[in-house]
């Protein structure tokens, strides 16, 4: 047990030494005060043993690899899951091809509370190890050059097709969602982390390599926690700019609370959680803890709800997993239909976007966000993507949302240099 110098000195000199290993997952809440939360960050490192899985009963493998080793299990799961658990498919293009499903135990776990790191797996040197260590010098990002799948007028066009269904009665809401990606890549993965995650600090942030493949992460949203007996989901439905000035940046929160049409995206979400969570709950569990909720980051003002229930006790946690997921903030409602038009109008596989990434520990309590201002990279094909969306209602208007879009992309497109 050692007290560094500060948080953010230690992290980074933490994650440069776990950047040496072919795996390595870090989870960041860059210190936002959450009661839900148990870490300011944790950092897993190294394999003991690893599950993979892109076959048709993942989460029974799941299952079982938690039951059998009852560890510290960090891990992420794509949003194609759905697949496995509805009668879906995804056919998609697919340039980045990560697994379905991918969980480890580390060698090595590092926490870090209250201003005191500590070694939950591993000898306590490795404090002094990180203390010594020396990077080697990595050679500095290249400027990608950043396209889009859809042009301006193929985004609107796509809206005004998914407002017909909506008319029509298909569906009620829909997130819907457009690439940016660039081929021939050459970024230093651990380098533009470090700058998102300085310039867009969010509680659920993380950096994940696993080999040649890196997700890059500053979302701020958590899909699930488990603690004790009691879930928590939060879904974030509502995004509204920043600005400089101290007194329109308070106006521009105040009317985000008040927006009836992003009350309306966020309450249907907030109904479709429920419905999961009851799959998982003791009868009557089910509470909305904290409805249209404004919170406040770097890049924007976001509307975030709170739904919590009790776990059933024979419902194992990784089925409570399996009922929630993909989650309803980036699906829609009903769930299923919305599903099946996100592959008909979207022109990329979601892959790892969307999904969750996290960490399960020994007594089966676990922490999941929602992958969303996330950088994806493949290291060997040198191919880079990143996705963003927003919540389609009949309200929607094609242009502001499409803007709403552009504003989620600001973080990342600084970060790598790009328009």
């Amino acid at each position: 047990m050692k007290t560094p110098e500060t948080i953010i000195d230690f992290k980074y000199k933490a994650l440069n030494w776990a950047n040496q290993f072919g795996v390595c997952c870090f989870l960041d809440s860059n210190e936002y005060q959450d009661k839900y939360a148990a870490f300011d960050f944790l950092l897993a490192v190294d394999v003991q043993t690893e599950l993979k899985s892109s076959r048709g009963n993942s989460f029974d493998q799941l299952k079982t690899f938690c039951d059998k080793h009852k560890q510290w299990i960090f891990g992420y799961l794509g949003y194609d899951l759905k697949n496995q658990i509805e009668d879906l498919s995804s056919k998609n293009r697919d340039q980045l091809k990560f697994d379905d499903l991918y969980f480890f135990i580390p060698k090595y776990l590092i926490a870090y509370k209250n201003g005191i790191a500590e070694v939950l797996i591993g000898d306590a040197s490795l404090l002094n190890e990180i203390d010594d260590f020396i990077p080697e010098s990595n050679l500095p990002s290249k400027k990608p050059t950043i396209k889009s799948r859809l042009s301006e007028t193929q985004y609107i066009e796509k809206i005004e097709l998914l407002k017909e269904h909506i008319a029509r009665g298909d569906i009620y809401e829909i997130n819907f969602c457009q690439e940016f990606f660039a081929e021939h890549a050459e970024i230093n993965p651990l380098e533009i982390f470090e700058s998102l995650n300085r310039l867009s600090p969010t509680p659920f942030a993380g950096f994940f390599k696993i080999n040649q493949r890196y997700i890059l992460s500053a979302t701020p949203e958590r899909f699930l926690c488990k603690r004790g007996d009691k879930l928590i989901s939060q879904p974030i439905k509502g995004t509204a700019k920043r600005s400089l000035d101290a007194e329109e940046d308070e106006a521009i929160k105040s009317a985000l609370r008040n927006d009836i049409k992003e009350q309306a995206e966020n309450v249907m979400i907030v109904d479709l959680v429920r419905h999961d969570l009851t799959k998982s709950a003791i009868k009557g569990s089910v509470k909305v803890e904290e409805l249209f909720g404004i919170y406040t980051f770097p890049q924007v003002h976001q509307m975030i709800s709170t739904i919590g229930c009790h776990l059933h006790p024979d419902v194992h946690f990784i089925e409570a997993i399996k009922n929630a997921f993909p989650m309803g903030s980036m699906t829609g409602a009903p769930k299923v239909k919305a599903m099946q038009l996100i592959e008909q109008y979207e022109e990329t596989k979601r892959g790892v976007f969307s999904g969750s990434f996290g960490c399960i520990n020994p007594n089966g309590d676990f922490d999941f966000n929602v992958v969303i201002r996330t950088i994806l990279y493949d290291g060997e094909a040198k191919y880079l993507s990143f996705q963003v969306g927003s919540a389609i209602t009949y309200q929607s208007n094609a242009n502001a949302e499409y803007e709403e879009c552009m504003l989620k992309a600001t973080a990342i497109l600084k970060v790598l240099g790009a328009q």
